[in-house]
């Protein structure tokens, strides 16, 4: 239980990625704050905060839900002052909410453009700055993103520019937050795939990546939980791939992770 008492809060952690995370963690003793926006049944989508809680509660740990929207700086500060009401402090952000838009330039809607970059780059800092002042009291404090590392080739871009600078929007954030920060002992890193990860968002895409080609969301729970117990002081400002991470703490076979074991796997984006 090696996170036994520590308060962690995840955005978009209703399902998906950031639910997969939250039960690992809780698996291993954390509390955990579920702030995402679908608090009723969506028509498209599986789960809700609420359901997310009641999957986590399992565990035997806290769990609270808090309808949030991180494009608006009010609601987070709401939830985030209810997480240190309902917890007393806040040990881990986990910056998971995100918004894709596969679009190129010319066909993508501007509501589109600016959803991606409110949720993945502005709800990403304005997360990571209003939690400072309660990571700053914790003895192991962490902020974890998932996001990309950043590569400036033109075959990033040339297809969807408005995702890639949302995503690496959030990218940016480690690279200045962690300098910043490191006063204060606060490590402030990102975690992405080496594959596609089977969510429901990539089923949305349209068949752009089959979920036979991809990995569980359990691989990225499990880096997750390999990076957050390591020493604030000692690593920040990396840029975390899963298998690597895994592959540090003597994990080579990742066969289990596979939705479909056997099939060729997808390789995300922004990796060569």
């Amino acid at each position: 239980m090696e996170f036994k008492n520590k308060n962690v809060v995840i955005t978009g952690a209703s399902r998906g990625i950031g639910l997969g995370i939250a039960k690992k963690l809780a698996s291993e003793g954390a509390n955990i704050a579920v702030l995402a926006k679908t608090d009723t049944p969506h028509p498209k989508l599986p789960g809700t905060i609420h359901s997310a809680v009641e999957e986590i509660n399992e565990y035997g740990t806290k769990a609270i839900a808090i309808k949030t929207d991180i494009r608006f700086e009010d609601q987070i500060e709401n939830a985030i002052q209810n997480v240190k009401d309902k917890f007393g402090s806040i040990d881990i952000l986990i910056n998971n909410a995100s918004a894709i838009g596969l679009f190129n330039s010319e066909t993508l809607p501007t509501k589109q453009f600016d959803l991606m970059n409110n949720i993945n780059l502005r709800g990403t800092y304005l997360c990571s700055r209003i939690c400072l002042q309660h990571l700053k009291k914790s003895k192991n404090p962490h902020i974890l993103n998932m996001s990309p590392p950043i590569s400036l080739k033109p075959k990033w871009f040339e297809n969807f520019t408005a995702y890639t600078i949302a995503k690496f929007g959030m990218s940016m954030c480690v690279i200045g937050m962690s300098e910043e920060y490191k006063k204060y002992n606060i490590a402030v890193n990102a975690l992405w795939p080496k594959t596609a990860i089977d969510t429901a968002a990539i089923r949305m895409l349209g068949g752009v990546v089959r979920p036979e080609q991809c990995r569980k969301v359990d691989i990225l729970a499990d880096a997750s939980f390999f990076i957050l117990r390591r020493d604030s002081n000692k690593f920040t400002g990396k840029f975390y791939i899963d298998e690597e991470v895994l592959a540090e703490e003597g994990i080579k076979d990742l066969e289990k992770y596979s939705v479909q074991p056997g099939e060729k796997l997808f390789t995300d984006l922004y990796l060569d």
